[in-house]
């Protein structure tokens, strides 16, 4: 059989080389009994390469099956495909069959194959490697001859890589891959759909054809098609159907298709929120730094202003804000060492104030834990008024070694 025969038979439109070569390995790999993986987008048309497999095999005159492992809740799909014994589980009122048990002989498609879970994905690989399969609750071994078809939209092999599918099972279920192209790989086809569409809903509903203006042509051919066959379809349809010009323009035919039809293909900037999230927070920064470096510029400047003064006294050096800002100007400095000089002794190339510090006297604070300790018992009986029970329990200490310190430091 011919190519044009078998779209013929199997209502395929369209002669764009990639279609061509997809049907010609569907015709190659039909005799054979080898699992086939069937990879294309949503809408492109992978159901019917598996009734073309399983009508050029020799298994033709057997059952045939397609299961869409999507659609089928993740805890009765094993009781799906393998079936189960009664009372395996809450339901079970009676034993059933499996798929593979009912299509023995024959060929079941498994479409969304991605979609399984991993244990169903054991189980299905050892049916691949022996024909071997245990029904739910039951430890009886069975048989099953079956041909195995598989499709998905997604990328296995990225799946694999991501521990979502089993390796072994992809492997084995890709001993032929068969790649369906996209409606967007195939444009010289796009219009031939069309027009057998149309024809067929206006036979169909009983209106007047339609015809599409050499704009509407091009919109329809440049469109990128995510929904593939499906999707020009549905349009078609709705055309057919709603559309009362039978002459579509391209200004018509935009109405019928989604509002991304009007934008480029290219991609999308996406905003990062995170990204925006840390710009301002770096904005946030800059101002408090920015503030920071005021307040010291402030801080400088008060300090040129007071160096100005010919007279250091018209200030009060022990002024806490006074003490505060040379603190903060000249670190462990204090005010009251501090002389300043006329402006005319300033360096120019200091920004801040010429300071004396070389009269200043050094005062060591006495470090001895015993004049420490001294200090805080005299303290603590100066609050109390002499009470040593009460110094005693401010001190955190009894009042018998309160006796004991006071005797041991000549304090009475």
């Amino acid at each position: 059989m011919d190519n044009q025969d078998l779209k013929n038979r199997f209502g395929i439109i369209g002669n764009s080389p990639l279609l061509n070569r997809a049907i010609d390995v569907a015709k190659q790999v039909a005799p054979t009994d080898i699992s086939v993986l069937i990879q294309g987008e949503s809408g492109s048309g992978k159901e019917v390469f598996s009734h073309i497999i399983h009508q050029l095999s020799a298994r033709k005159h057997g059952p045939f099956i397609a299961v869409n492992c999507g659609a089928i809740p993740e805890g009765t799909i094993d009781s799906e495909l393998f079936g189960h014994e009664k009372g395996s589980f809450t339901g079970a009122h009676e034993a059933r069959k499996g798929y593979f048990e009912v299509v023995d002989g024959g060929t079941v498609f498994l479409d969304e194959v991605g979609e399984l879970p991993m244990n169903t994905q054991a189980r299905l690989l050892r049916v691949l490697e022996s024909g071997e399969y245990i029904r739910v609750g039951s430890s009886k071994v069975q048989k099953t001859n079956v041909r195995v078809v598989a499709a998905t939209n997604v990328d296995v092999f990225e799946a694999v890589k991501k521990g979502k599918f089993r390796e072994d099972l992809y492997y084995r279920l890709n001993t032929v891959p068969l790649r369906i192209p996209s409606l967007r790989e195939r444009k010289e086809d796009i219009y031939l759909l069309f027009r057998k569409f149309v024809v067929d809903f206006s036979d169909k509903y009983r209106t007047p054809g339609v015809q599409l203006m050499p704009d509407a042509q091009e919109l329809l051919t440049n469109y990128s098609w995510p929904g593939n066959v499906r999707q020009l379809k549905n349009i078609a349809e709705q055309i057919a159907v709603l559309e009362k010009e039978r002459i579509v323009s391209g200004v018509i035919l935009r109405n019928y298709l989604p509002v991304e039809s009007n934008t480029t293909n290219l991609p999308m900037f996406v905003k990062d929120q995170n990204k925006e999230d840390f710009s301002e927070r770096d904005l946030l920064y800059k101002v408090l730094f920015d503030m920071k470096k005021d307040m010291v510029d402030l801080k400088k400047l008060v300090v040129e202003l007071l160096q100005n003064d010919a007279n250091p006294t018209t200030f009060d050096q022990n002024s806490p804000y006074i003490n505060q800002l040379y603190q903060e100007v000249v670190p462990n400095t204090p005010p009251s060492t501090l002389t300043i000089h006329n402006p005319t002794n300033v360096n120019p190339n200091n920004s801040y104030m010429a300071i004396d510090t070389q009269d200043a006297e050094e005062v060591e604070e006495s470090l001895s834990l015993i004049d420490k300790e001294s200090d805080l018992i005299k303290k603590a009986l100066k609050k109390h008024k002499g009470k040593r029970k009460s110094a005693a329990q401010e001190l955190g200490i009894s009042e018998r070694t309160l006796y004991r310190k006071i005797k041991d430091l000549n304090l009475e």
